[in-house]
């Protein structure tokens, strides 16, 4: 029996995954989840073989989440399932540790096949994010500047570009301001931004914020 964690702030969206995985033999929703604080949770109750995980979310992005949750169970497979392209995020989001990335637009039975795949310890690769890493490992000099950044520079960019202080960010991150505005500095040079509103135009045009 494989033991699932759905974490997504729309209750809705959480009743239909636990009804469709009640028809499952091999499949047992053991905990939910509507934000990143309370994900991370579930995981510290440690009843999770494979967590299901939207990006976008109230209070803790899927990002942020996703860096805390394989910090403190490296081996849990995170299957991100979002509502954007694959193109805005998957290879980021593999990069930092996701076992795999479904858009929302999917049929539910792939959904299953891609907890059956992580749950084996195998990365689930759609052949659209198979063709983007392809894609950058042919020619990397044509990556968006987004995807040259560290996880950490990624997790201070997005903040950034939603609008967050330094100083909030300093603390919610549990670093120093002077830690964040070094990975700000650095943020900017790798994507040639000038200002946090250069940030926010950045991501609201490549569809990495809503």
């Amino acid at each position: 029996m494989i033991r699932v964690a759905i974490v997504d702030d729309h209750a809705i969206v959480r009743a239909g995954l636990r009804q469709y995985f009640s028809d499952q033999v091999d499949l047992k929703v053991t905990g939910e989840a509507s934000n990143g604080r309370e994900a991370l949770e579930l995981v510290r109750k440690g009843d999770i073989d494979v967590m299901l995980m939207d990006l976008s979310m109230p209070d803790q992005s899927g990002v942020d989440a996703l860096a805390a949750i394989k910090a403190r169970a490296p081996d849990l497979p995170v299957l991100i399932l979002s509502g954007f392209p694959e193109e805005h995020y998957a290879t980021t989001l593999l990069r930092q540790g996701a076992s795999g990335y479904l858009n929302k637009e999917c049929d539910p039975e792939e959904i299953v096949k891609a907890i059956r795949t992580v749950h084996r310890g195998r990365k689930y690769i759609t052949a659209g994010v198979a063709e983007l890493l392809a894609d950058g490992l042919a020619g990397g000099g044509d990556k968006p500047p987004h995807e040259q950044l560290s996880e950490r520079e990624f997790q201070v960019f997005l903040r950034l570009a939603k609008g967050e202080t330094i100083g909030h960010m300093a603390e919610s991150m549990s670093l120093s301001v002077k830690t964040v505005s070094t990975y700000r500095t650095r943020v900017m040079e790798k994507m040639k931004l000038e200002s946090n509103s250069d940030l926010t135009y950045y991501a609201l045009k490549n569809g990495l914020i809503q």
